[in-house]
């Protein structure tokens, strides 16, 4: 019995020693199985990853590139299609501060310049807040920055930055050698401390150069986003590939360097401190490979891809170490390795432990069974025993030997199959993961559908919009009578009748973009979609439909059609829409057809005294003027900024007089803002259908021109009187002032030995040189206190603005000069220009020692004798000397020690 015993024990630690050899074999083939796919994949997801950054990388740059040549096609079908008319200062500033706060936070300027040398935009300052830029005839050529009021027209003037021509910047000048979208080199901002790049479009009307639209923008944005897609260890730098200076990078790396003396210089490639990237770029050059594994003391992975497009000649070099993923797998594979080689060991001893007690009872039949293991399957399992038990034995050694047989067959066709059906299984799980992935990272909402139209998939950017927040709430459903039941006004839509069924039956794509789909909670949208369908070994299987919100820009496109055909100020028509509706009128049947044509005297001087909201006023006034007049079958438009063009079918000469007349008595009856509204008027009548009406608009405006300059004159001198008697009314003691220089200049003119002609000039001058204090505050106007330096500063505005007004009238053309510099002084510490000497105009001299002595007496209460005295001292510092020499011996020499009254 013991050696039976002993032969079991022996048979179990045989099979003990089997099963131990099977276990390590197992785990040795499924490590290196593991461990060569582990490789295989690690490198790929490696190469993969670099790619993917640096795919993501180009289309960032693509998307910052292409937005701000979007906003200069926009701006550029906006001048062209008259929609922004460059020359009204009210409509271009709105339009430019409304776009700038549109814009992206990148765009930090938007700007257009003419032929002219004029300039005009937008931009956000140091403190991110919106200023307008101008640089026209009326700056003297230099760029003026205003702030920006609540209605987004210029305020007060912040700053003069000085002398600036858009004509000789690279920008401009690239933009009109392309005659097409171009972006400038990269550059340092003057002001802010960022690099910067500048996109410009050219703008033609009627074939002719109409300026070039520039959008400016911040390089930083694209460096933040850099370091956002990227972890610690990866890293992407971007570079000029002319240059090898850095546009953008990861590493947290200044891309230019600011000196003391306030230039800069930009970072390049090989000045990063480790010189991986130049040593990386060298093998690109020399190789071109656009990626490749290179080792500087490790293992990276890199991929360089070259961005080439209008103007901008970048390379995108995204690097991945390979120890980014080898380190945790390889960690993770000894412990794996570890806890295998535990679980054999407690394999074996739970073995070991019940194997002994399983076997105990069977001692016997294991001896007999032992006998027959240790020959050949020949050999019959020897028994003395014909009982129950030896049939027993007998059987099982059939059945063990059949099954034997058997299991061995079927584990190795299960392990074969489970093994590929798990590998198939792990493949489908993978791209079906991938492929949603993809779905879900689109902007356009997709879903598919079967063939009884039936949702099978939808992306996550589709659920966004339907207002679902799950797949589930829509897998499986018909999608028709989810979201496409109904039209827009509420009508059912029969399946039949829908495009997206149809194109599934036809097995044709099609693209609709006048319907709508309704969302979860019953509300519709405006929606363009396109459906594509599905083919599997030449059938039908489904459709897969592609959709977007289009809202905003059917809402937009209407906005842009009403703008085409209406004046956004008046409400009349437009000049476009004006052309189209005389084309309708121009017939048999409306002949008489008279035209008018109409100029608003004074909108530029209105505009320059009492800003813009009083001439859009104005001009919204004139509009209600002519409404009132004319009839409803009559056509009224603003044709132009101060002009008005009225077409009246079956109209004579003799009744379109009447009506000049009637609008004319209507104009009288008007003061807008203090200025005597008037409207010069011209009109032309078509007779016969031979005559061309076009002719007949052009009669009308010369006849217009004609009425203009016969009451030019007049006009001139009632609003110049106009001004003053508003100036006089809100301060009585400028109108004490104003005829006190006058009188003294003229004297002061006769002591000089000037000209009779000098002398009016002189004396006029003294009235109308503090015309300008039209634009004061009155409350400021009046003020006897200690002024501020803001305070100053605005009433310092008073001599360019008097300067403006007399500019533009001939009678007063010559005193203009004069009237902008009587604030200057001798030493040159004078305003605006701060000119020194005999650079000060001499009448513009004159006029400062005249009205500073009648302050000093009648504002100051100074004795004569002390004013006098005021001035001698202050001769050559503040006045001319020999001026002040001349008016004191004057003012003794006439005893005028009498204040005036």
């Amino acid at each position: 019995m013991k050696t039976n015993a002993n032969k079991c024990l022996s048979m179990r630690m045989i099979t003990l020693i089997s099963f131990i050899i099977f276990l390590v074999t197992t785990v040795f083939i499924i490590s290196y199985i593991t461990f060569s796919n582990w490789s295989y994949s690690i490198e790929k997801q490696i190469k993969d990853l670099a790619e993917e950054i640096n795919q993501d990388t180009n289309y960032q740059i693509t998307d910052f590139i292409n937005i701000p040549q979007e906003i200069n096609e926009y701006h550029q079908k906006y001048i062209q299609n008259g929609i922004l008319n460059i020359d009204n200062d009210d409509i271009r500033d709105k339009f430019f501060v409304s776009a700038l706060q549109q814009a992206p936070d990148y765009v930090y300027s938007l700007s257009y310049g003419t032929p002219n040398g004029e300039y005009y935009g937008a931009r956000y300052n140091k403190s991110n807040e919106i200023e307008i830029i101008k640089n026209n005839q009326s700056t003297n050529g230099q760029t003026w920055i205003y702030q920006v009021k609540d209605n987004m027209t210029a305020g007060l003037i912040i700053k003069n930055v000085g002398k600036f021509d858009p004509r000789i910047q690279d920008w401009y000048i690239e933009a009109i050698e392309r005659n097409d979208h171009n972006f400038s080199s990269v550059y340092q901002h003057y002001e802010l401390d960022d690099l910067t790049i500048s996109a410009s479009l050219p703008v033609y009307v009627d074939g002719k150069l109409h300026g070039v639209l520039g959008t400016h923008i911040k390089l930083s944005y694209i460096n933040d986003y850099l370091e956002d897609i990227v972890n610690d260890e990866c890293f992407v730098v971007i570079i000029e590939k002319d240059t090898q200076d850095l546009v953008a990078n990861s590493l947290n790396i200044n891309n230019f360097i600011t000196k003391d003396n306030g230039s800069y210089v930009r970072t390049k490639l090989n000045m990063i401190e480790n010189d991986l990237f130049a040593k990386a770029y060298t093998y690109y050059q020399k190789n071109q490979i656009n990626q490749f594994k290179f080792k500087h003391h490790q293992y990276y992975y890199f991929t360089f891809n070259n961005y080439d497009d209008m103007g901008l000649n970048w390379i995108v070099i995204c690097g991945v170490p390979a120890r980014l993923f080898t380190f945790n797998i390889t960690k993770a594979l000894y412990i794996s390795l570890l806890s295998t080689i535990l679980f054999v060991i407690l394999s074996i001893i739970v073995y070991y432990i019940y194997s002994r007690k399983l076997f105990q009872p069977f001692y016997t039949l294991i001896e007999s069974i032992e006998k027959i293991a240790s020959g050949d399957f020949k050999e019959r399992l020897i028994y003395n025993r014909n009982d129950e038990f030896g049939k027993i034995c007998n059987s099982f050694n059939n059945m063990a030997g059949t099954i034997s047989l058997l299991i061995d067959d079927l584990e190795r066709k299960v392990n074969e199959r489970m093994q590929s059906l798990s590998i198939s299984n792990q493949e489908l799980k993978e791209n079906k993961e991938r492929l949603q992935l993809i779905l879900d990272s689109t902007v356009e909402a997709i879903y598919g559908v079967d063939n009884d139209g039936k949702c099978t998939f939808i992306n996550i950017s589709g659920l966004n919009i339907l207002g679902y927040s799950s797949q589930d709430e829509l897998l499986g459903k018909q999608m028709h009578y989810i979201i496409h039941h109904s039209t827009k006004d509420g009508r059912p839509m029969e399946l039949n009748d829908c495009k997206i069924y149809q194109s599934l039956r036809s097995g044709k794509g099609v693209k609709v973009d006048n319907e709508v789909f309704w969302r979860m909670d019953g509300t519709c949208f405006d929606v363009e979609y396109n459906s594509y369908p599905q083919f599997k070994d030449g059938k039908i299987v489904g459709a897969v439909v592609t959709f977007v919100d289009v809202t905003d820009k059917k809402k937009s496109e209407e906005k842009i059609r009403y703008l085409s055909y209406y004046d956004s100020l008046t409400g009349l028509y437009n000049r476009n829409a004006f052309k189209e509706k005389l084309e309708e009128l121009d017939c048999e049947e409306n002949l008489p057809l008279t035209i008018i044509f109409g100029d608003v005297n004074g909108l530029k001087l209105t505009n320059d005294i009492f800003g813009h909201t009083a001439g859009d006023n104005l001009l919204k006034k004139t509009a209600e003027i002519l409404k009132k007049v004319l009839r409803e079958k009559d056509i009224i438009s603003r044709y132009a900024g101060d002009e008005f063009v009225i077409a009246l079918p079956n109209t004579t000469e003799s009744e379109a007089e009447m009506i000049v007349q009637k609008i004319r008595g209507e104009f009288a009856l008007e003061d807008t803002i203090a200025m005597m509204a008037s409207i010069s008027l011209g009109y032309e009548t078509k007779t016969m259908m031979s005559e061309n009406i076009i002719q007949t608009i052009d009669g009308a405006e010369a006849w217009m021109y004609k009425d203009k300059m016969d009451k030019r004159k007049t006009t001139n001198i009632e609003t110049i009187n106009k001004i003053l008697t508003l100036l006089h009314k809100r301060s009585p003691q400028e109108k004490v002032h104003s005829l006190n220089v006058s009188l003294l200049c003229y004297d002061l003119a006769i002591a000089m030995g000037k000209s009779e002609t000098e002398i009016r000039k002189c004396k006029d001058a003294g009235y109308f040189h503090d015309i300008g204090k039209i634009v004061v505050d009155p409350e400021l106007l009046n003020y006897r206190g200690q002024l501020s330096d803001e305070q100053h500063k605005i009433l310092e505005q008073h001599t360019v603005v008097g300067y403006r007004i007399l500019n533009l009238f001939d009678e007063t053309l010559d005193l203009a000069e004069g009237v902008l510099y009587h604030h200057e002084k001798w030493n040159g510490q004078g305003y605006p220009k701060g000119l020194k000497g005999e650079e000060i105009p001499e009448l513009a001299r004159l006029i400062k020692v005249v009205e500073n002595y009648d302050f000093l007496v009648n504002r100051k209460n100074y004795l004569v004798e002390d004013a006098l005295a005021v001035l001698i001292e202050e001769a050559g510092i503040n006045y001319d000397p020999y001026i002040v020499d001349v008016f004191v011996k004057m003012i003794k020499e006439k005893n005028r020690y009498k204040n005036f009254e």
